[in-house]
């Protein structure tokens, strides 16, 4: 332990060094060129020590929490006596310390009095690197090589001087090199403004205590995590979740399993069990593993711990080399992003039987990726890039958000008006969907719909989605979520689509993409009425599912519920379905049962 001498002024220079992380956000979202990353907000900032280690991540995406010491951990191993003052370097490659293509590193060491003192780093989701399909974030392509520029951990900027040789390479492989070095720019510009506050901080506090402080910072959260953790009870946890399939093996399942251990004030998480790596881009890094298992764990301890290394050290993940969860040479992994989703609900799977009033259901399954793009007319390329957040499960205190980003990656939905503007697309109908959140106590979130027209002469569709075959699972009693779906042209042909596809489109062509609906958590028959009613209001619920999944009457000519049908009919259906407690178990489990048949 630091010996800290003073601690408000230990107080004051944690908020500022994560002030720090925070700005680097905001200087990002102010001067990128991406909806993806202005509108989706899909980067990541954050402030290392000299040895890498992470002491602070601004407030952007949990999915990167396990990302940058890695990805640095990769530079440093490569530069380690190479490095010197402006330096910048940059990196992307999966099997070196990335994470997946879209995602490129830039790291830029802080040099005071000749040595370095800390790393400021940014993580950014970039439109496209090039590959085989425009935007580079297909899920059926079936390795690495297929899915754009592999960057290996190099100098961006060498003593100040910009690597003309990297900046021709990656000009000439991506479709929109403006939109790229624009948003290359925008990390650098993070960076020169963390570099200079940092020096500030230098200079208040002197570099002798700086170096004490991050110390301190990582060590504070660390006890902190520890505390938080001793406080909860020891035990052993499983859970099984399964992805729909790969893209490529359509119908065959992805097994999903999770061992979470606590013991004293550690715990040990284990995806032993999980599927091989598969054909489809669908494979995480081991490093992804951790973000979603990171997420999951922080997310039921105190609000107040900082997210840095001191948070990993109190939670040990382990996946088996060469799985879904830990992929190897050459699995493809554009599309991850769905299986780090999904792990997350999985692990919510456990901690629900170890944790049952800390917990929510499943959530949609995670964003839907869509890319649109093409060429125009003077052949000028397009790429539309989004990710369409949805909904959380149904809660032990509180109805499932709706409309809201997973907790994984705290995203946004890009809005219409910008949409339009920006590309040859037109959003049709964008609104929620009833009756397909998973009934409960406490409702699932309910998902929504898009509606979208291609307007150029030819192009192409890219869709990753899940959750069709195999529905978000509700908890303690709660119903599970409706499937998601993707249909063509729904006012003509109604043709339906695959949940992951990629496909040539023409103008006029509709893509309608249906959400799926977040689960459930408790028995709907312990529903206040109350809330049914204003379900109904609202057009969450229609008045025929809430006689069905909650037992509740609605006088639909009076918009009122008839109290006395009410008991009647949830004493009905109770003693039809003749539980003797509310099922303890997953979805999954429970669908094989009598009462899940019936």
């Amino acid at each position: 332990m630091t010996d800290i001498r003073d601690p408000i002024e230990f107080e004051l220079f944690k908020n500022a060094i994560f002030s720090i992380a925070d700005e680097m956000a905001l200087t990002i979202t102010r001067t990128t060129y991406s909806g993806v990353l202005k509108d989706n907000m899909d980067f990541s900032t954050a402030f290392a020590d000299a040895e890498g280690k992470l002491v602070a991540q601004g407030l952007t995406l949990p999915g990167h929490l396990g990302s940058i010491p890695t990805a640095l951990e990769a530079v440093r191993r490569r530069f380690q006596d190479d490095m010197e003052d402006g330096d910048v370097f940059i990196m992307n490659d999966p099997f070196d310390g990335g994470m997946h293509l879209p995602d490129i590193f830039i790291f830029k060491p802080i040099f005071v009095d000749g040595k370095i003192m800390a790393f400021c780093a940014t993580i950014c989701h970039h439109t496209d690197v090039g590959g085989r399909v425009a935007g580079s974030n297909a899920s059926d392509s079936t390795e690495i090589y297929a899915e754009g520029l592999r960057i290996p951990p190099l100098k961006l900027y060498e003593a100040g001087k910009p690597n003309q040789t990297i900046h021709a390479l990656i000009e000439k492989n991506v479709r929109l090199p403006v939109r790229v070095f624009g948003d290359l720019r925008a990390q650098l510009a993070a960076c020169h403004i963390a570099e200079r506050q940092f020096r500030e901080l230098v200079t208040r506090y002197g570099a002798e205590t700086v170096v004490q402080f991050m110390e301190e910072v990582i060590d504070y959260a660390e006890r902190l995590t520890r505390a938080a953790i001793a406080e909860l009870p020891d035990g052993e946890f499983s859970f099984e979740d399964w992805i729909d399939d790969d893209g490529i093996e359509f119908g065959k399942p992805i097994r999903l399993f999770v061992t979470i251990k606590k013991k004293g004030d550690s715990i040990h998480a284990d995806w032993t069990g999980t599927s091989p790596q598969v054909k489809g881009a669908i494979n995480a890094t081991l490093s992804f593993t951790k973000a979603a298992t990171y997420t999951a764990i922080k997310s039921v301890l105190p609000n107040d711990i900082p997210s840095n290394e001191g948070v990993f050290r109190a939670i040990q993940v382990e996946a088996p080399v060469g799985t879904i969860a830990n992929c190897v040479l050459p699995a493809a992994c554009a599309a991850r992003g769905l299986t780090g989703f999904r792990m997350l609900d999985c692990a919510f799977g456990a901690i629900a039987m170890w944790l049952p009033d800390k917990v929510c259901a499943a959530s949609d399954g995670g964003n839907t990726g869509i890319t649109i793009a093409g060429y125009y007319a003077d052949r000028t390329p397009f790429i539309y890039v989004d990710f369409t957040t949805g909904a959380w499960g149904g809660r032990p205190w509180a109805d499932g958000l709706a409309g809201n980003t997973n907790l994984l990656i705290n995203m946004a939905s890009q809005p219409v008006e910008v949409t339009e503007a920006e590309h040859p697309i037109q959003i049709l109908a964008y609104e929620f969907l009833p009756d397909r959140a998973g009934a409960g106590k406490f409702r699932g979130g309910t998902p929504f719909r898009r509606d979208y027209k291609f307007l150029e002469t030819e192009g192409i569709l890219q869709v990753r989605s899940d959750r069709r075959d195999h529905r978000p699972y509700g908890l303690y009693g709660g119903n599970p979520g409706k499937p998601s779906w993707n249909y063509l042209n729904p006012d003509t042909e109604n043709r339906l689509l695959t949940a992951k596809l990629t496909m040539d489109i023409k103008a006029g062509d509709v893509l309608r993409h249906e959400m799926a609906g977040a689960g459930g958590w408790g028995d709907p028959l312990e529903r206040d009425t109350w809330r049914v009613l204003k379900d109904v209001l609202n057009e969450f619920v229609g008045a025929e599912a809430a006689r069905r999944d909650y037992g509740v009457v609605i006088d639909t000519a009076a918009m009122t519920v008839d109290e006395k049908a009410t008991q009647t009919l949830r004493a009905e259906l109770r003693a039809k379905r003749g539980w003797k407690e509310v099922p303890k178990v997953s979805w999954e489990e429970w669908r094989g049962t009598e009462e899940a048949a019936e």
